[in-house]
C-alpha cells in the first residue's frame, strides 16, 4: 500500500541533478524542482498515495515535449504524462520518481473545421474550454467524464462519461493524435478522414495507453451539431431493478436517449443535502433527450410510459437551459458531495462495466457488501452502458477500512468478469487496477508487454502502470 506521502529529496539532491542543468538550460525556469510543484503532480483526485516527481516541467509544444524526452532518455530518468490532475486510478503517481511532464499549458484550439465537423486541440485543452469556444459555430463536443479533465488525458484514459450511450466514448471520437514516442519521435497516428483501411489502427493503440506508449500532445476530434433542443428529466423509481429494466427496454426499442445517469436512493440523498435539491429520496434516473423539439417531446413520453411499466415516480423534465445546467452540475458535484459528508476523508471509486442485460444482476450481488460497509457507499451509473460506479467515502489511514474498501472493489471486479464485463469501464488501469489485468485478459497482457517492449524497451513512459509484473 502507498504511503499517503511519500517525500523523496529534490531532485539536484538525488543523483538526476544533471538532466535538471539540462532540462533548464532548454525550457528555462519552466522546469520547477519546487516541492508544492512537485506534490501537486505527485497524485490524482483518488485514495491513492501521494509519490512525488523529481521534477516537474511545463511544456508549451509539441516539439519542446519531443526535446524533454529525448534528455529524459540521454540520461535514463522515467517521465509521467500530467494533464489536469482528475484522474481516479493513480495514474500521474510517480512510482519511480523522475519527471512530470505537465502538458496543461499546451491549451491551444488549434483549428476548427465546421464543414467536417471536427477540431485540432493541443493535448492541454479542457472539455469545458473546446465548447465554450465551438458555442457560436452551432457545434459540441459531448464527451463528457464530469470532471474539467484535459482532452489529451481524456484520450490517454479512454475517457467516457454521460453522453457515451448516444455520442460513444473517446475511443469513437478521436480521428487521429500527434505522439512524441519514447526515444522522441514525433508521429501523427491518421489522417483526418472518417474512415480507413490503410494498416494498423495506431489511433487507437495510443487511445487509452495511459502515457505508457507515447505522450499526446494533440488530438483531432469529431464534432456535433448542437441539438434544436435538450430537455432533461428526473425519473424515482421503486427499485434499482425497475430502473434498469427500463433502461434495458428503452434501447431496445431505439429510444435515442442522450444521457442516462442512475443514482441509487443513499447517492440522492447525498445530491439533495449538497446541491440544496428536492429529489424523492428513491433509486432514479436522471436523463436527456436530444432532438427536434416534436421529437424530444415523443422521446420522454415514450420513456415516461416503459418507466411507469417498472415501478416508477411521476417524471419531471424540463428544456429550460439554467435548469438543466442545474441538474446536470448536481450530478457532476457528486464526488464532492461525498466528500462533503466526511471532512477529511478521500473517495474509492469503482467503475466496472458488463453487458446492459447484466447490470441489475451485479448490483444485485455486491449489494450485501455495501450495506455492511462501516462508511457511506453511493452507487451511480452510465446505465445506458452498462457502466456503474461504486464511491466509498474512507478513511485512508484506517487499515479496517481500507481493508473493506478493498473487498468491495475486489468483489465487484470478480462479479464483473463473471459476468463477461470489465474491470474499468472508463476510469483506466492506471496503477490502481493492474492486479485484474491477468483474470481479465489472460495471455492477451503477455501481447500487451511485447507492444510496450517494442515502443518503450527502457520502460521510461509511466512505469509501473496497465501491465502487471511478469
Amino acid at each position: 500500500m502507498l504511503k499517503a506521502l511519500d517525500i523523496v529529496p529534490a531532485a539536484e539532491e538525488s543523483g538526476v541533478g544533471a538532466l535538471i542543468a539540462a532540462l533548464r538550460e532548454r525550457i528555462g525556469s519552466r522546469c520547477s524542482t519546487a516541492l508544492s510543484d512537485r506534490e501537486h503532480h505527485g497524485h490524482g483526485e483518488s485514495y491513492h498515495g501521494t509519490r512525488l516527481p523529481d521534477a516537474v516541467c511545463f511544456a508549451l509544444t509539441t516539439e519542446e515535449v519531443s526535446d524533454i524526452v529525448k534528455l529524459c532518455v540521454a540520461h535514463d530518468v522515467p517521465m509521467v504524462p500530467f494533464g489536469a490532475g482528475t484522474s481516479l486510478e493513480g495514474h500521474v503517481i510517480a512510482l519511480r520518481g523522475g519527471i512530470a511532464l505537465d502538458v496543461s499549458r499546451m491549451n491551444a484550439i488549434l483549428s476548427v473545421r465546421p464543414d467536417d465537423l471536427d477540431v485540432t486541440v493541443q493535448a492541454g485543452v479542457t472539455r469545458q474550454q473546446l465548447n465554450a469556444e465551438l458555442r457560436d459555430t452551432g457545434l459540441f463536443f459531448p464527451v463528457d467524464p464530469g470532471a474539467e479533465a484535459t482532452l489529451g488525458g481524456m484520450a490517454a484514459t479512454r475517457a467516457s462519461g454521460t453522453n457515451a450511450v448516444r455520442y460513444g466514448t473517446m475511443r469513437e471520437n478521436v480521428l487521429n493524435l500527434t505522439v512524441v514516442l519514447a526515444d522522441g519521435t514525433i508521429i501523427r497516428t491518421a489522417s483526418r478522414a472518417r474512415k480507413s483501411s490503410a494498416g494498423y489502427d495506431l489511433t487507437r493503440l495510443f487511445v487509452g495507453s495511459e502515457g505508457t506508449l507515447g505522450i499526446i500532445t494533440e488530438v483531432t476530434l469529431k464534432l456535433y451539431g448542437i441539438p434544436e433542443t435538450i430537455s432533461a428529466a428526473v425519473c424515482p423509481f421503486e427499485t434499482v431493478e425497475g430502473a434498469v429494466a427500463t433502461v434495458i427496454q428503452a434501447i431496445q426499442s431505439g429510444i435515442p436517449v442522450a444521457r442516462m445517469e442512475l443514482l441509487d436512493a443513499a447517492t440522492i440523498r447525498c445530491v439533495n443535502a449538497f446541491s440544496n435539491l428536492k429529489n424523492p429520496e428513491a433509486p432514479t434516473l436522471f436523463l436527456e433527450f436530444h432532438g427536434m423539439q416534436a421529437s424530444v417531446a415523443e422521446q420522454a413520453e415514450l420513456f415516461s410510459e416503459l418507466a411507469k411499466g417498472n415501478g416508477a415516480g411521476e417524471m419531471q423534465w424540463s428544456s429550460n437551459a439554467e435548469e438543466r445546467a442545474r441538474l446536470w452540475h448536481a450530478r457532476h458535484n457528486l464526488h464532492y458531495a461525498m466528500l462533503a459528508t466526511r471532512p477529511g476523508a478521500k473517495i474509492w471509486g469503482t467503475d466496472t462495466c458488463v453487458p446492459i442485460s447484466a447490470l441489475s444482476e451485479c448490483i444485485e450481488k455486491i449489494k450485501p457488501l455495501i450495506e455492511k460497509a462501516p462508511f457511506f457507499v453511493s452507487l451511480a451509473g452510465h446505465v445506458g452502458d452498462g457502466n456503474f460506479h461504486l464511491g466509498m467515502v474512507i478513511d485512508p489511514a484506517s487499515e479496517e477500512e481500507m481493508a473493506y474498501a478493498r473487498k468491495i472493489g475486489d468483489r465487484v471486479v470478480e462479479i464483473a468478469l463473471s459476468l463477461d464485463g470489465t474491470c474499468t469501464g472508463e476510469h483506466g488501469v492506471g496503477s490502481g487496477k493492474i492486479r485484474f489485468m491477468n483474470a481479465e485478459h489472460g495471455e492477451g497482457v503477455a501481447v500487451m508487454r511485447l507492444i510496450k517492449q517494442a515502443l518503450d524497451p527502457r520502460n521510461l513512459l509511466n512505469p509501473g502502470k496497465i501491465l502487471p509484473e511478469a
